[in-house]
């Protein structure tokens, strides 16, 4: 089966994660797919988040039709009830940061029946929002939080999945890019690298002609470390970003965070300002540590 792309977007310079990096063909081989006589087999899992980014699949719309017809979805719980959870699949998304103590076996799991893993979103790539907990006490959190503590179970860090089993791309946002998610399973369909974009999304704001606000009203905006693909949502409305793609590759967050502090930011601020949805991935954890 030749497989139709499910979008057919400008080309871009592809994005070199370092779970992508070394990462073999991202791809259907179509040798195996016609032996077995079917489509290439999905499975798209949950660990701890919000399930926004599942819910970006979901609204593919136009495209969920095309999605549905090139490929053989055996386990999506959020979409239906008909699970064939064992697989195998050729390709699994992963949404969701590794959070209890039951994920650590699930995970290595999935990876075993998993020809392609991509782990989607915040949570996923760098252990989300929930990664707060990392640098302080889950215990202190817990027995502040539950009445009754003794029933929680939790591992003390959330993690990215990447940390626990060989990934081979990741899709980054909270939530995702519908378009950057359309262009990887069309890729992986067709055999081919995705092409997205690895820039800062300064570049967003340049494209689409939104004025900067950390120069015109002195902001603080982390758009020049983040990566883009949200296409600048919330310079568009007059604020910064917060940085929920997570650091671009060479981020350079020093500069960033001594220009935050000349616009006024105490140590504080800078600190929380790293330390926030993507606040555990490695170049944002390590400049929110400069600053305690």
């Amino acid at each position: 089966m030749t497989a139709s792309p499910l979008y057919s977007g400008t080309q871009v310079s592809r994005v070199e994660t370092p779970a992508a990096q070394g990462a073999t063909e991202l791809g259907v081989d179509p040798t195996e797919k016609d032996a077995r006589g079917g489509r290439p087999r999905l499975g798209v899992f949950k660990f701890a988040s919000c399930s926004g980014c599942q819910g970006v699949l979901l609204s593919c719309e136009d495209e969920l039709l095309a999605l549905a017809d090139a490929l053989e979805i055996l386990y999506f719980p959020e979409a239906s009830s008909h699970l064939q959870e064992e697989g195998p699949f050729d390709l699994a998304l992963v949404e969701g940061s590794i959070s209890a103590p039951e994920h650590l076996e699930q995970i290595q799991k999935i990876r075993a029946r998993s020809k392609t893993l991509v782990t989607i979103g915040a949570c996923a790539t760098s252990g989300g929002i929930q990664a707060l907990r990392n640098f302080g006490n889950l215990d202190d959190f817990v027995h502040r939080v539950y009445p009754r503590p003794e029933f929680i179970a939790a591992l003390a860090t959330s993690t990215a999945v990447a940390e626990h089993v060989k990934v081979d791309y990741e899709l980054r946002g909270c939530p995702i890019s519908k378009r950057q998610l359309l262009e990887l399973i069309t890729a992986i369909l067709l055999g081919r690298r995705p092409e997205i974009r690895n820039e800062s999304l300064c570049l967003g704001c340049k494209r689409y002609g939104y004025v900067c606000v950390t120069v015109a009203h002195g902001l603080p905006c982390l758009g020049p470390v983040t990566m883009n693909g949200c296409g600048a949502l919330c310079p568009s409305v007059g604020r910064g970003c917060y940085g929920c793609f997570g650091p671009k590759e060479g981020a350079n967050t020093e500069a960033m965070a001594q220009r935050m502090l000349q616009l006024g930011m105490s140590k504080d601020d800078v600190r929380n300002a790293f330390r926030f949805i993507t606040g555990y991935a490695q170049a944002f954890r390590e400049e929110s540590a400069r600053h305690e």
